[in-house]
């Protein structure tokens, strides 16, 4: 099991992987999906949990399906049951 702290930081590191990958700026996400640069921020840092209504909204600004944020978490589950 998660805690809600780790599940905001992976979701976070998903995020700035992701803005990565894209090469876009902070402030070039902030303004695709219409919150301010330190949000995103706070969000890639895991300092603020990401709803999941701006969840969706931040899968659709950086074209991948919501599941993206969640792919590793769904491993590592995988994983520890196949133990």
């Amino acid at each position: 099991m998660w805690t809600n702290t780790e599940i905001s930081l992976h979701l976070g590191q998903r995020l700035g992987q992701r803005r990565r990958e894209l090469r876009l700026s902070l402030a070039q996400v902030a303004e695709r999906c219409g919150v301010s640069l330190q949000q995103v921020h706070k969000y890639e840092t895991g300092q603020n949990m990401i709803s999941g209504s701006m969840l969706f909204q931040l899968a659709l600004c950086l074209d991948v399906p919501a599941s993206y944020f969640f792919e590793v978490l769904e491993e590592e589950r995988a994983a520890r049951q196949a133990c």
